[in-house]
């Protein structure tokens, strides 16, 4: 029986049985070796999933810590401006208020001067109308009436103040810093 399974066609038969046995052996560590290189890639691509969607956190953490540091830094622009505002407001008619009282309290005196022309220590002048003994017009040591040197020193105090107020609002950085005090 033996000699009848080691004739050619035998020996051929055990021959392919063999290398068939190599090959499903060869194919069983190559596909080993594909399953451990798929489980590396696939632990690879894992990580680097997880690292990107880190990254991704970490950015929007970011932009959101940038947005709210930008609507405070506005916030704080727009109060700074609002402050700056009020003060010049208030110093403006502060000023005002002074220049004002102190026009009236000229016109007081003048007109107080104009209703006593005779008692103002000096020797009288001969020859001189009664019109001429009283201010003229209300005019001043510059030549302007009262109501234009009061007009004239108004608009000179609203340019300063708008000057100041150009100044104090140039000291204000939007891009974070406090404002430097800036003096007249």
């Amino acid at each position: 029986m033996i000699l009848r399974v080691l004739n050619w066609q035998g020996i051929a038969g055990i021959a392919v049985a063999i290398a068939l046995a190599g090959l499903l052996v060869a194919q069983a560590l190559d596909s080993r070796h594909w399953r451990k290189s798929s489980e590396r890639f696939e632990q690879l691509y894992t990580e680097d999933q997880l690292a990107f969607a880190k990254t991704t956190a970490a950015y929007r953490e970011a932009a959101d810590k940038a947005r709210a540091d930008d609507r405070a830094n506005a916030a704080r622009v727009a109060a700074d401006q609002q402050a700056i505002n009020e003060r010049t407001d208030h110093d403006f008619q502060a000023r005002l208020a002074d220049a004002r009282s102190r026009a009236d309290r000229l016109r007081q005196e003048l007109a107080a001067g104009a209703a006593d022309p005779g008692d103002r220590g000096t020797a009288p002048v001969p020859g001189l109308s009664a019109a001429a003994g009283g201010p003229a017009q209300g005019a001043d040591d510059d030549g302007l009436p009262a109501a234009l040197a009061l007009t004239a020193t108004e608009q000179a105090i609203q340019l300063d103040e708008l000057i100041q107020w150009v100044r104090r609002q140039a000291a204000v950085d939007p891009n974070g810093r406090p404002p430097t005090p800036v003096h007249p």
